[in-house]
């Protein structure tokens, strides 16, 4: 195991409930003939992601119970409704009494995201002050790696839909950009046409 694995935590946003789905949380879409959290757990592993925190929201107990997650830690997010901004603030805050100096995000509804993008961004890891994102074309995209001197900052501006948006928008002088494009396609899970991305 390199220092880089050891001490930077898988994080997976698994809360969102399909609002645009018909309401099927995201989690429990079947990918390849499992729950696509499953999947998603299993790229983060692939990367190097010894330790994994997973956030769940819509459906947590269904998920739990369905879906294989093994040793990953499970957060629940009781306000994933109000959006990813809170399910990162859950996760970030899962891992702040860890040895974790550092989250590798990734958001469930990504599947076209393999391990070699996350693999990518993780090999940046330098320390706690690290701030990297995944780069298609040169466009900020996920996973992204935030370093534990910025979660607080992050968990400030964390609202809504955006994430971590405003605060890599207002660091990015610090932002080191990976470029992704050549290994993964960043499109999202987010309609019902969306599902054709699914195998």
């Amino acid at each position: 195991m390199t220092e880089n694995e050891q001490r930077v935590a898988g994080l997976l946003l698994a809360a969102g409930g399909g609002r645009r789905l018909g309401g099927r949380p995201k989690a429990l879409l079947a990918h390849r003939g499992r729950p696509l959290v499953e999947h998603a757990v299993g790229v983060l592993r692939a990367a190097g992601c010894t330790r994994v925190h997973v956030v769940l929201g819509a459906a947590a107990a269904a998920v739990r119970e369905r879906a294989e997650l093994g040793d990953c830690v499970l957060v629940e997010n009781p306000e994933w409704a109000e959006g990813m901004g809170s399910s990162l603030r859950a996760g970030l805050g899962s891992l702040a009494g860890t040895t974790a100096r550092a989250a590798l995000v990734s958001l469930v509804d990504q599947p076209g995201i393999g391990a070699e993008a996350l693999r990518r961004v993780l090999a940046a890891y330098e320390d706690e002050a690290s701030l990297v994102s995944a780069a298609y074309d040169g466009v900020r995209g996920h996973p992204v790696l935030l370093g534990a001197a910025h979660w607080a900052g992050v968990a400030a501006t964390a609202t809504g839909d955006r994430g971590a948006r405003a605060y890599l928008k207002e660091h990015r002088g610090a932002l080191t950009l990976v470029e992704c494009g050549d290994v993964a396609r960043p499109y999202d899970i987010d309609t019902v046409a969306d599902l054709a991305h699914l195998e």
